[in-house]
């Protein structure tokens, strides 16, 4: 069965964007991206670089980990906000929301349903393991169906800002198991943490 994989950016203390969602990554952004931290992604991880750093790294292999990519509103605005309405044109790409009522692109796919019902419906289907890009809101809304963490845990604090499950996460204690890790010299740490089988949806 396909794995759900939320693979995200992290601050030391916990945070994945700031106050105002916006892209910490992007040119305003404050999230710092380090030269091995992009060859790393380019070389481990390539389906997760969004379609212009794709172009510009010269990027054209299909995905080694993931075929889907699932994305929250506020998350995928922020890449509608850039002028981009599909930043991943090389994944199934879906964005959940009940808000937006047409999608500004025909590669994006707009899910107005439970999302937890969703996912399950995807890992049931054939394909490589399922992206959960962001936010904060849609992953604490399938914490429970989330089968691997892959944290890159980034050399900052923040302060306050978007936590990793976001602002309405239960208190619910879930123990992982470490199964990788990768230290980068500019100091950002991709660390993957699997669920248990025995716990796994």
């Amino acid at each position: 069965m396909r794995k759900l994989v939320y693979f995200i950016a992290v601050s030391l203390d916990g945070f994945i964007a700031g106050p105002d969602g916006s892209d910490p990554t992007g040119p305003d952004g404050f999230w710092p991206v380090a030269q091995d931290y992009v060859q790393h992604l380019a070389q481990t991880y390539p389906e997760t670089l969004p379609a212009p750093a794709r172009e510009a790294l010269g990027i054209t292999a299909e995905g080694t980990h993931f075929d889907t990519i699932l994305e929250g509103r506020k998350t995928y605005m922020n890449g509608v906000d850039a002028g981009l309405p599909n930043c991943f044109p090389h994944l199934r790409h879906l964005v959940f929301s009940r808000t937006l009522t047409e999608s500004p692109d025909p590669g994006v796919e707009l899910v107005a349903t439970d999302p937890v019902e969703k996912v399950r419906e995807l890992k049931r289907e054939e394909g490589k393991d399922i992206y959960l890009c962001g936010g904060g809101e849609l992953a604490g809304a399938l914490r429970g169906e989330i089968d691997r963490l892959v944290v890159k845990l980034g050399p900052l604090t923040m302060g306050s800002g978007t936590p990793l499950f976001g602002q309405k996460a239960a208190f619910d204690p879930v123990m992982y198991e470490r199964t990788d890790a990768v230290l980068l010299d500019s100091g950002t740490i991709f660390l993957t943490y699997d669920k248990p089988a025995g716990d796994a949806v």
